[in-house]
């Protein structure tokens, strides 16, 4: 009766034990609402990123649908730009004068003009016939009709305002957004993966290894960080998002390292490892598939905390003109066209990028703040 009663609890103890940090994390992240929220905010700019890449919106954002600087639908139309509207209006529009002398003859002129015209022929004048008659007539037609079309599609006013190409600020927000993330996660990812490494190599073996590794990050985080990326990519001189991710990669991959190093130092000596060890597990097995696990919410952790850093980062370097090309929008390069803009008294632009930032923003650091919380194994 005995054996039966403690064979219960030790298959209570082993269901609990086997919950692990994983499910318990899932069960405070579950009761924490703000989390939860935050959790929500950054799966909608997911999904709004998904949706970018994929063509289903934001695919025209370059182009020309409003007139410059239009506002934003709240505010009604610019009256400085239907004043033009209306001045073009009335220029186009010749009135015809009663006293003019040459009028029939203008009239009769363009009559026959138009007869040609209408049947195709090139214009005779006094018995020269032109060549290109027929081709620059069809080039006339065709940009006036494109012209005309263009003029009569652009709008006084939109949702958020136009920049100054009259291109839609929303849209462009939400291109910026897929190219900041992007960027953001990659870079994140690809630092994680290199500290990850290193602080497992140095952490485990020790002795002289861990001491090279470690002048190796002295050198790192002995330069001011801003500094640094400033000057990578001052040096390599190509603009384009994979050269932002490497330089923002290569260069991130200090604390995790630091934070990983201290952790493999503590479990190298622990029983579990010293067990692999004894029925000869090879080094690579120990590090990688018996203490890591141990140590991944660490680099999970991390990962949410770099990629919020380097969003900011690649907003900095687009602001700098170190980032994005042309032809490439980012929060970044909105920012810097807003600083003119904002001279003009046009503050649209500069509000929907700092605003689509500050909420992902605030939404991936509290989420981290809980995620942290959650994996901490000290509040089990």
């Amino acid at each position: 009766m005995l054996s039966v009663i403690f064979k219960r609890k030790a298959l209570d103890t082993e269901e609990t034990a086997s919950s692990g940090l994983w499910q318990l994390a899932m069960r405070r992240l579950k009761a924490d609402r703000i989390a939860m929220i935050s959790l929500f905010v950054v799966l909608c700019y997911f999904l709004m990123l998904l949706l970018s890449m994929t063509g289903v919106i934001a695919s025209n954002w370059n182009k020309e649908v409003a007139v410059s600087y239009a506002p934003p639908t709240f505010m009604g139309a610019d009256p400085v730009n239907e004043t033009i509207k209306k001045e073009t209006a009335q220029a186009q529009a010749l009135p015809e004068n009663p006293v003019d002398p040459l009028k029939d003859v203008m009239r009769e002129l363009n009559a026959e003009i138009a007869k040609e015209q209408a049947t195709g022929g090139a214009i005779d004048y006094y018995g020269v016939t032109d060549p290109l008659a027929e081709d620059m007539q069809a080039i006339d037609q065709q940009l006036d009709g494109h012209l005309l079309d263009q003029q009569a599609e652009l709008k006084q006013t939109l949702p958020f305002g136009a920049d100054k190409w009259g291109q839609d600020v929303l849209q462009k927000t939400i291109k910026g957004a897929e190219t900041s993330i992007i960027v953001g996660v990659v870079a994140a990812l690809l630092a994680v993966l290199i500290g990850t490494v290193l602080g497992a190599i140095s952490g485990y073996f020790g002795g002289w290894v861990d001491d090279v590794l470690n002048w190796f990050y002295n050198i790192f985080t002995s330069i001011p960080y801003l500094l640094l990326i400033l000057a990578i990519a001052a040096v390599l001189q190509q603009k384009g998002i994979v050269s932002i991710v490497l330089i923002l990669g290569l260069t991130g991959w200090t604390g995790v390292y630091r934070l990983i190093r201290a952790e493999y130092m503590k479990h190298t000596s622990r029983e579990y490892v010293l067990a692999a060890k004894a029925i000869g597990v090879s080094h690579f097995r120990r590090m990688f598939v018996h203490i890591f696990p141990n140590v991944s919410h660490i680099a999970l952790v991390q990962i949410s905390i770099l990629v919020v850093a380097f969003i900011k980062s690649e907003v900095i370097l687009s602001f700098l003109g170190f980032g994005v090309p042309v032809g490439v929008v980012s929060w970044g390069s909105m920012l810097n066209e807003a600083q003119s803009e904002l001279i003009l008294g046009k503050w649209w632009q500069l509000v929907a990028a700092s605003v689509a930032m500050a909420i992902l923003v605030t939404a991936f650091s509290m989420f981290t703040d809980a995620l942290r919380d959650a994996l901490d194994p000290k509040l089990k």
